[in-house]
């Protein structure tokens, strides 16, 4: 038993495949970030996000990524659209592949208010897209080169962007089992009203019995979708389910890119055949004559290059397993204290709002005052700061910097936060009594949340 699914892991992983799959997904990656990328510069979210917070919440961890000024963010997008299009094209592939990688990856890390899970996702799959020989084919670099023109590649040069997305869609159902999600429908519930203005169907989503048919909707398809895209029996229906789904739920909520970078993406999964027809359009559309009698050639990394890969992908996976687990480690809601919450593919799972009152309190002379966040932090900035510990502590530790430059030794500072989740009404979120300044942030749980008590 062991020794066949060693063989079939081997074949899995190891059988030679047509590059076109690669190719494709290459394009298709390059186009949506190109895509995604003007569209940031263009809503103004540049300078919203990156250039007008004069302070910025980091990741623990890596306090040392800063803001790298005006002329810095810039280029930084600029270097991310110029770095889209030469991965499109195959051009100086590897080094474009690599400047996109840290430069997203950069530009993310700078502030956590804008943490989505699908910027987590574009650095996940243009990290393993720097492991892959994307541009071995239909691309600029082999016109230049032919000798780097390749017609197959290991199976696990494309297999494992497909078992990158089976990982992502079942985490994301898995974590849709919830008495929240199937049983009280939360939060669609208080969502889908939201939705009653859109024509025809506005008054249907209304009904309370429609939250409850996409809670569950939403929950097998996630479980489910990323092993019916791997049967070859069941495969185009379930693309074309994909479709649906993600075009439906950006149509009701809004979400920016994330719905049509999974339709783009999870391309890879169709056959090499396909994608040989796929290249074959783009070859008639721009007047690219088909080379005729391909001869086949199997790309073989060197035996240290392909040991160093094997690790990287190994210790890759090992984190994408136990990352989405590691919230057992805490006590408490998971979606009350957020500990854990981040890098899990958790999507859609709550509505949570809030407000966050700081006091700074001389301890010389007793003296308190209440702190106008707006003087700070814009006001994104600020409600997402009010939801989340993380962010709460870090700007009670600015906020004693600050006040320690006008003087005051030892500033005391204290929050009153109040927080509904998904409909619980609003609670007393932080102990107001806590000197915030001296708690120091770490990996263990935070004992100055107070603990959330449902009402439904």
């Amino acid at each position: 038993m062991l020794d066949k699914i060693r063989k079939q892991f081997s074949y899995f992983f190891n059988k030679p495949t047509h590059i076109a799959s690669l190719a494709v997904l290459r394009i298709a990656f390059g186009s949506i970030m190109l895509v995604s990328t003007v569209r940031f510069i263009l809503k103004g979210w540049v300078t919203a996000f990156y250039i007008k917070p004069q302070f910025h919440f980091t990741f623990y961890g890596f306090d040392w990524v800063k803001a790298p000024g005006v002329i810095g963010i810039w280029v930084l997008f600029t270097l991310l659209a110029l770095s889209a299009i030469l991965i499109i094209i195959g051009l100086s592939y590897r080094l474009a592949i690599t400047a996109f990688f840290l430069c997203f990856t950069y530009v993310e890390l700078i502030d956590k208010t804008t943490y989505l899970n699908h910027y987590y996702f574009v650095s996940v799959i243009a990290f393993l897209l720097m492991l892959v020989p994307a541009h071995r084919y239909f691309s600029v670099d082999t016109w230049r080169k032919p000798s780097l023109s390749v017609t197959h590649v290991p199976g696990w040069a494309i297999n494992i962007f497909k078992l990158q997305l089976v990982l992502v869609y079942f985490f994301a159902g898995i974590s849709k089992i919830t008495y929240d999600w199937l049983i009280a429908a939360m939060p669609l519930k208080i969502w889908l009203p939201a939705c009653s203005n859109l024509p025809i169907i506005g008054g249907l989503i209304t009904q309370n019995w429609v939250a409850y048919v996409f809670s569950w909707i939403g929950m097998l398809f996630d479980l489910l979708i990323g092993f019916f895209l791997l049967s070859n029996k069941t495969r185009r229906p379930a693309y074309l389910m994909v479709i649906i789904f993600h075009v439906v739920t950006g149509w009701f909520f809004k979400i920016g890119m994330f719905p049509y970078i999974m339709i783009f993406v999870t391309t890879v999964f169709f056959s090499a055949e396909t994608h040989l027809k796929i290249i074959g359009f783009f070859k008639k559309l721009f007047f690219i004559t088909p080379q005729v009698g391909e001869s086949q050639r199997t790309f073989q990394p060197t035996k240290n290059i392909s040991s160093l890969i094997s690790v990287v992908l190994i210790l890759h996976f090992t984190l994408q397993l136990l990352l989405p687990f590691r919230y057992l480690l805490y006590p408490g809601e998971l979606y009350w204290t957020e500990e854990g919450y981040r890098f899990s593919w958790r999507v859609m799972l709550m509505e949570k709002g809030g407000t966050a009152f700081f006091h700074v309190k001389d301890p010389a002379t007793g003296r308190q005052s209440e702190i106008i966040n707006s003087q700070y932090l814009t006001q994104f900035q600020e409600a997402q700061m009010a939801t989340q510990p993380d962010m709460i502590l870090q700007y009670a530790h600015f906020l004693a910097h600050e006040y320690e430059k006008k003087g005051i030794k030892n500033p005391i500072i204290t929050t009153n936060s109040y927080v509904t989740l998904n409909g619980s009404g609003t609670q007393l979120y932080i102990d107001s009594t806590v000197n915030l300044a001296t708690q120091q942030e770490t990996f263990g749980h935070k004992k100055w949340i107070l603990p959330f008590h449902k009402k439904y």
